[in-house]
């Protein structure tokens, strides 16, 4: 029906398969209503966010020279698909705002919970981030079916094919979808006429609207436990937990809610982390996993091969102090599009730099000629193992986990009128409408 886009009809929470809650608006068009699913939900949701205030672990900081902390857990929300998240970010918005008193007062709870959801919906959008996942994304990253992208956001669909094939998803088509959009011919033939007549069957049918996807979440999550864990995904939780930390503080010291829009400033230092994120993402899921790394040495960008020469302690000494540079040669069949001077790196190593010193057409590939640094220790002999050994299979690729120095941004009141600095006297932006 025509409405709000963030009106909600039923969600279905917990943490436990057997004992999934339902939360119901009756009338979606009901403001009263609307906000006291969200203080149900709120009772729910909001003691499970909170839950992990508790153990902290000391974080080194500027070089050691300095410690924080963080919790040692975070919470965890999953969904369905992207759709939810785009609801739970209108939902939040819709939620946060909220006053206390005056006209339409609601429960502190209400606000609250805005505030979270805004925070779960904003750390979705940072690639790799275990905040708030999708099953129909999460399962995208790992099993390959032969639908389209529209069909494979179906999660009954995706579900259908993962475990049974093809002739399966076909038929879940038809099946209920997981939301937050219903299907029309349900809404005409099943919701209107409950809504209207206020029907106390509205709940037991929306249960059965739901159950189906909850279970199939549930499922979800199995096959994803049966996954064996990548090596870089416990520092990208690391990084959850520290912003779930930051937002416990921000909280705590009684911040105000998230603005409706950035600032100028504001908006691009958050699209750089975004962008740095993306592309710490891309190499990490590469290093990884062979299937990822495989596009790369397809195109060019990565090969594999084996040592065939070695000097580990090979110093150069031209420059105003020796230092350790090894030299090795990698022998490969695979196609090498980079070019000499190049600097690659091995995740075995990836603290290591391995510059391209030249490279040599054979009859059945390349020797590439590689100079390397750093990862070996801070003595002019290699600490052992550091250096690639002959024999030992190298694979090389131009991707570098690398740190990326964020951009220096002028603070807001050093900006134009145009980018929310003076003559205006606050940036109206982060004001409640």
């Amino acid at each position: 029906m025509a409405g709000e886009a963030h009106a909600p009809l039923a969600a279905m929470a917990g943490t436990s398969v057997r004992d999934p809650r339902l939360f119901v608006v009756r009338q979606p068009r009901n403001r009263d209503e609307r906000f006291g699913f969200a203080a149900d939900l709120a009772e729910l949701l909001l003691p499970y966010l909170t839950s992990f205030q508790g153990l902290t672990e000391a974080v080194a900081v500027d070089r050691g020279r300095d410690v924080r902390h963080r919790f040692t857990d975070a919470p965890q929300v999953w969904l369905p698909n992207t759709g939810g998240i785009d609801f739970l970010r209108l939902f939040g918005r819709s939620t946060r705002f909220r006053r206390l008193d005056g006209d339409y007062p609601v429960p502190p709870s209400v606000p609250l919970l805005g505030q979270w959801l805004t925070f779960l919906a904003s750390s979705a959008e940072v690639p790799g981030s275990a905040l708030l996942p999708n099953a129909v994304q999460a399962l995208g990253l790992h099993w390959a079916t032969g639908q389209s992208g529209a069909e494979d956001a179906h999660l009954g669909s995706l579900m259908a094919w993962i475990t049974e094939g093809a002739e399966a998803a076909r038929q879940a088509e038809t099946g209920p979808v997981a939301g937050p959009a219903t299907d029309p011919a349900f809404d005409n033939g099943v919701l209107a006429p409950l809504i209207a007549d206020a029907s106390p069957d509205l709940p037991t049918v929306l249960r059965e609207l739901l159950l189906p996807t909850w279970n199939q979440m549930w499922h979800a999550l199995e096959l994803l436990a049966g996954l064996p864990e990548g090596g870089r995904v416990g520092a990208r939780w690391d990084g959850d937990r520290d912003a779930y930390t930051a937002f416990v503080q921000h909280l705590e010291e009684g911040g105000a809610p998230q603005p409706r829009r950035d600032g100028a400033v504001a908006a691009a230092a958050r699209l750089q982390r975004l962008e740095n994120a993306a592309t710490r993402y891309a190499v990490q899921r590469a290093f990884d996993d062979p299937l990822v790394m495989a596009e790369y040495r397809l195109a060019g960008s990565a090969f594999g091969g084996v040592v065939t020469l070695a000097n580990p302690d090979r110093v150069d000494d031209t420059g105003k102090r020796p230092v350790l540079r090894p030299r090795i040669m990698v022998a490969t069949s695979e196609p090498v599009r980079v070019e000499v001077g190049a600097a690659l790196t091995s995740p075995a190593r990836p603290s290591q730099k391995a510059r391209v010193i030249s490279l040599t057409p054979t009859p059945t590939g390349t020797d590439v000629l590689l100079e390397l640094s750093g990862g070996m220790g801070r003595k002019l002999v290699a600490d052992p193992g550091s250096v690639p050994a002959v024999g030992e299979r190298l694979l090389l690729t131009t991707l570098s986990e690398a740190y990326r120095p964020g951009s220096a941004f002028p603070d807001p009141s050093d900006t134009p009128w145009t980018h929310g600095g003076p003559p205006g006297s606050h940036d109206e932006s982060a004001q409640p409408a």
